[in-house]
């Protein structure tokens, strides 16, 4: 079974791109700090590159940013391709199914959506 769960850090904003056939895709990557430290006392770190597609990498896109913390569970794929020296090279990602924001919205985040909304205007009777 190929089932991977991360809980990291963004490294840097969620990019959204489209393929040719207009199918959506986000690339971002996570930090995760291992859950032990080595011989000196410090906490290595892992990066891992990840891949959500469709309504899940929109959402991703539209919502995360770097720094926030998310947790990613999904499978790791490889790919190998050729550099532009003509030298094989193996690639992995995490490849997104499920997707749970961590990092908790700003008062200013709160503020800022309810601005947005619009008061409804409407005299009329109300039944209750």
């Amino acid at each position: 079974m190929n089932q991977v769960n991360l809980i990291g850090n963004l490294t840097r904003d969620p990019e959204l791109a489209e393929t040719s056939g207009n199918v959506k895709v986000c690339r971002f990557a996570i930090a995760v700090n291992r859950d032990y430290k080595d011989s000196n006392g410090e906490r290595k770190t892992d990066f891992f590159n990840c891949v959500a597609w469709r309504g899940l990498g929109e959402t991703v896109a539209k919502y995360m940013k770097k720094g926030n913390k998310i947790r990613v569970t999904g499978s790791i794929e490889t790919c190998t391709y050729e550099d532009s020296q003509g030298v094989k090279r193996t690639g992995v990602d995490i490849v997104a199914k499920d997707i749970e924001f961590l990092t908790a919205k700003t008062v200013a985040e709160d503020d800022a959506a309810s601005k947005k909304l619009q008061p409804i205007n409407d005299d009329s009777d109300i039944p209750f």
